[in-house]
């Protein structure tokens, strides 16, 4: 079996479909385009075929048979093994609790603004914001559909999250432009010389992934 650390978030969301119920690829593929889990995973039908071969090269997964339905290509069903429940519950066990520096864009973004004239930064971000609100909608709809449904909370924390996430970005941001546009944050001005930039604070959360 490989180390915990060898299961990627493909391979995960792939044994937690399996653990709900025996499926092939591509029925697979098609739920997790449908629970909108490609916001969490890259997910495309070929890197799913390949995640499928590697799980089962590890004995995590196994071929239950395969059928055909009319002209379709033949499908294999798969379904999740033992050893394949194990590595599941422990890839989630280390994933929520072990903070990881993934290396977001934005932060980085941010670092390295000062570069640019305030009006442009400023002019940036509100088209951030857009996009931000935009998809904040999304995720409120998307909770008052399963809502709607009755599912139980626990199967879409995840939806609560990522508002969570988006509406602190926003207040972030918000907050940025408004010192910004008031001037009690200073920004066009001489930059500072690179000694005074090398005493900038380094602060890491957790391990590199």
């Amino acid at each position: 079996m490989p180390k915990v650390a060898d299961l990627t978030p493909l391979g995960v969301a792939s044994l937690a479909l399996l653990a709900e119920e025996p499926m092939h690829p591509y029925e697979m593929y098609q739920l997790l385009m449908a629970r909108h889990e490609d916001r969490l995973v890259k997910v495309r039908p070929g890197t799913l075929y390949h995640a499928m071969g590697r799980l089962e090269e590890n004995g995590l997964v196994e071929a239950m048979g395969t059928k055909r339905e009319g002209n379709r290509p033949e499908r294999t069903t798969y379904r999740i093994t033992s050893a394949g429940h194990v590595a599941l519950d422990a890839r989630l066990q280390a994933m929520l609790s072990t903070p990881v520096n993934e290396y977001p864009v934005f932060p980085h973004a941010i670092a390295e603004a000062h570069h640019l004239p305030a009006a442009v930064v400023m002019e940036l971000l509100e088209e951030r914001l857009v996009a931000l609100k935009a998809d904040l909608d999304f995720l409120v709809n998307a909770e008052a559909t399963v809502t709607a449904k009755g599912l139980d909370r626990k199967y879409w924390i995840d939806i609560a999250y990522q508002q969570a996430m988006r509406r602190t970005e926003i207040a972030w941001i918000r907050g940025l432009l408004e010192e910004l546009d008031n001037g009690h944050l200073p920004w066009d001005e001489p930059r500072p010389a690179p000694t005074e930039l090398s005493d900038k604070p380094k602060e890491s959360l957790g391990k590199r992934s």
